[in-house]
């Protein structure tokens, strides 16, 4: 006769050991760190995160244009942005790095005048970021 020890023995039915419930409980632990740590990273770029919208770009001469754009960023933050000036083979002719203090204001539209080494067919915002 088949006592029900052996019985609980051949199905699985023991009890589990404790290594493995430790092992269960680190595991779902990591994972949860590794959940919450993509959530505030998602969340802290978001905070920090400048958006652009070209509005437009008029060339002046051979050696200057004018690049006009609007930028949103957190409010009360000072940001940079790289305007570039670019010719008809969309090499960079003429470059700045302009700075914008946080004035409470999170919208914010600019024209700024990039000089040129050569003509330039078009002018454009490289990037913007808080500083």
């Amino acid at each position: 006769m088949t006592t029900q020890a052996e019985l609980d023995d051949r199905y699985g039915r023991t009890a589990r050991p404790v290594r493995r419930r430790l092992l269960w409980g680190a595991l779902i632990a990591v994972a949860a760190l590794g959940i919450g740590w993509l959530g505030w990273t998602a969340v802290s770029n978001s905070v920090e995160a400048v958006s652009v919208d070209g509005l437009g770009y008029e060339v002046r001469d051979e050696h200057t244009v004018e690049v006009s754009f609007q930028l949103t960023a957190p409010e009360g933050r000072s940001v940079a942005c790289a305007v570039q000036a670019l010719d008809k083979e969309f090499g960079v002719v003429g470059w700045k790095i302009v700075q914008y203090e946080g004035d409470g204001d999170h919208r914010m539209r600019h024209t700024e005048t990039v000089p040129t080494v050569a003509e330039a067919t078009t002018g454009l915002v490289e990037s913007c970021w808080v500083t």
